[in-house]
C-alpha cells in the first residue's frame, strides 16, 4: 500500500510539473507573438524566460516556444487571444484572458465554468478596471526604497510585494509591484533591470478600481470558481477584485 501511495504521490507531481511547465511554454510563446523573438528589446520574453528557466525547463522546449510565438520556422502557429468578462460569485468582477489556438473548443469551456459556478456570471466589466502595464520585481540591495525606485523608473504608482502574494519574490527580499502606463512598461523594466532589481513579470494587466467586501465564507466561494478558471489549460491570466 505504501508504495503504491508512493508511485500516485510521483505522478500527481509529475503532472503538476506538466501543467506548470505548459503555462511557462503559453507565456513565452504569448510574449514572443507580441513582441518578437528577442529578450534584449522585449521585457516580457525577458521576465517569461528567467521564469521558465529557474524552473529547469529544458532549452529546446523554450526554442520551440520562442519560435511558435515569432512565426519562426515550422513551429510557427495561430494563437487567438479572447477577453472574457464576468463575475465571480457575490458579484467579485473578474476578467479572464485566454490564449487558444482552437476557439471553438476553448469558448464553450469558459462559458461553461461561469454557468456552472454558484451565483458566478458573465457579463461586461471592463470599466470597473485600469488597464496598465504591471512589473513586479525584487531587490537584494538592503536599504531601497521602492518609492524612490518607481518615480526614477517612471511608474505611476507602487505596491509592498510578498512571497506570500507571489512566490517569484524570496522570503528575506524587498519586493514591489510597479504599476505604469501601458506604453511604459518596456522603460520602467529596463530601468528595473539595470538597477539591481530582478524582474518576474512584466505584462499589460489589469488592476480593479474598488474592491468589494467579503466576508471569509464569501471569499472561499469566489476562490474556488477562480481556481477553477485558473486550472483550465488555456487560461492566461485572471483579473480580480479580490486583495
Amino acid at each position: 500500500m505504501g508504495r503504491q501511495w508512493l508511485l500516485a504521490k510521483r505522478e500527481v507531481t509529475s503532472l503538476k510539473k506538466s501543467k506548470s511547465t505548459g503555462k511557462f511554454v503559453r507565456e513565452i510563446t504569448i510574449a514572443a507573438r507580441q513582441g518578437g523573438a528577442d529578450p534584449a528589446t522585449n521585457s516580457r520574453l525577458f521576465a517569461a524566460l528567467e521564469k521558465a528557466r529557474a524552473e529547469s525547463v529544458s532549452k529546446d522546449v523554450i526554442d520551440r516556444a520562442i519560435n511558435k510565438g515569432a512565426g519562426i520556422g515550422e513551429d510557427k502557429i495561430v494563437i487567438d487571444h479572447i477577453t472574457f468578462e464576468g463575475y465571480a460569485p457575490h458579484k467579485v468582477p473578474v476578467i479572464v484572458e485566454v490564449y487558444t489556438d482552437n476557439t471553438n473548443r476553448t469558448t464553450p469551456e469558459i462559458r461553461v465554468l461561469f454557468r456552472d459556478a454558484q451565483l458566478g456570471a458573465p457579463g461586461s466589466n471592463k470599466f470597473l478596471f485600469d488597464h496598465v502595464g504591471l512589473v513586479e520585481a525584487y531587490t537584494e540591495k538592503a536599504g531601497v526604497d521602492p518609492e524612490e525606485a518607481a518615480i526614477e523608473a517612471g511608474a505611476n504608482e507602487v505596491e509592498a510585494l510578498t512571497h506570500e502574494q507571489n512566490d517569484d519574490i524570496p522570503a528575506d527580499k524587498t519586493g514591489a509591484r510597479f504599476i505604469t502606463d501601458r506604453t511604459a512598461t518596456a522603460t520602467v523594466t529596463n530601468w528595473l533591470k539595470e538597477n539591481g532589481w530582478k524582474v518576474v513579470t512584466s505584462e499589460i494587466g489589469y488592476v480593479a478600481k474598488t474592491f468589494p467586501s467579503l466576508t471569509d465564507e464569501q471569499r472561499a466561494e469566489a476562490g474556488e470558481f477562480l481556481q477553477a478558471l485558473e486550472e483550465h489549460d488555456d487560461v492566461h491570466r485572471v483579473w480580480t477584485a479580490i486583495k
